[in-house]
């Protein structure tokens, strides 16, 4: 049995770009949301539009959320000490579960003054203002989350994904508000203020299910992708040596991958053999998967014994 991988340094290079991007996103984000609880604070206490005081929760649970985010992807990028072997990794998913509580929480309250306004529709005063606030802000929120994106497509963190997603939900707010605005402004429709206020609960609500299940996934060990299982079979059974292969179980933790597996190898091989082409196997996954941990066990062909991938139904 090989002992975890040790990634080489072409990957330890791209593992420190990767930390250093989960920093700069978690610090743009924080710097965004305080931004806007100011502007959307200041624009609210002047028009008394409900749709922007939905906007305005919305961005404290972001700032809120984002802190969180900040402190836990510094927490998850700690290396491996003696009581956390596996490393810190699944305090992203740990602070997922946290902002879907949060999330959920101005779900309801937003939906409650939503409702409560359209029972009692309030005319917006300055509402030109409020539009300028809201096109301010979406500027703000679609910089922040082109820049998410670009880390995502590196990093595939949970922690910026979810966060991604609360300011995803703060574009569609922030339409929502301008698009009641302006009916309210222009046809006359009180009604459409609290209207959009709903919706964007409503959406809130449903981004707060979609991170609550990533992180619930995650910190239950949720198997990788069907198409990563097959890249990882596809790499270990290209090799020459290796006649078949078994047990593959994986599972995430923050940005780090973990693989294990059983190769079937000629029974009349040496030890040293099949020490050699467990290595070179193990080169090649931690090639396509940088700075993943891999572990392989080494099993004679044509052996009976009790297979894991039996015990779940798959061949």
């Amino acid at each position: 049995m090989t002992a975890p991988a040790i990634t080489p340094s072409v990957s330890a290079a791209t593992l420190e770009q990767v930390e250093r991007l989960k920093r700069q996103a978690t610090y743009a984000a924080v710097g965004v949301a305080g931004t806007l609880i100011i502007i959307k604070l200041a624009a609210w206490a002047i028009t008394g539009s409900v749709s922007i005081l939905a906007s305005l929760v919305d961005s404290s649970l972001d700032l809120l959320a984002s802190a969180i985010n900040l402190m836990a992807v510094r927490h998850a990028l700690e290396p491996a000490d003696h009581e956390h072997r596996f490393g810190h990794g699944k305090a992203e998913a740990i602070a997922g579960m946290g902002q879907a509580a949060f999330i959920a929480g101005s779900g309801f309250f937003l939906a409650f003054e939503s409702l409560t306004r359209l029972i009692r529709p309030e005319p917006i005063t300055t509402g030109w203002l409020g539009i300028a606030v809201m096109i301010v802000s979406l500027a703000l929120t679609l910089g922040l989350v082109w820049f998410q994106h670009r880390v995502l497509v590196q990093t595939r963190s949970l922690a910026i994904a979810a966060d991604r997603f609360h300011y995803l939900t703060d574009i569609a707010s922030n339409s929502a508000v301008l698009l009641a605005l302006v009916l309210t402004l222009w046809l006359g429709w009180i009604w459409a203020d609290a209207a959009g206020g709903l919706a964007i609960a409503i959406f809130v609500l449903w981004g707060a299910y979609k991170i609550l299940r990533g992180s619930y996934d995650e910190l239950m060990d949720r198997e990788m992708a069907d198409a990563e299982r097959a890249r990882i079979q596809d790499i270990v059974r290209s090799h020459p040596g290796v006649r078949s292969m078994h047990d593959l179980r994986t599972r995430r933790a923050g940005h780090k991958v973990f693989i294990q597996l059983h190769l079937d190898l000629p029974p009349d091989m040496t030890l040293l053999e099949a020490h050699v082409i467990s290595d070179a196997v193990e080169a090649k996954l931690i090639a396509a998967f940088p700075g993943a941990e891999v572990l392989i066990h080494q099993d004679p062909e044509g052996i009976d014994e009790v297979k894991l991938d039996h015990a779940v139904g798959q061949g």
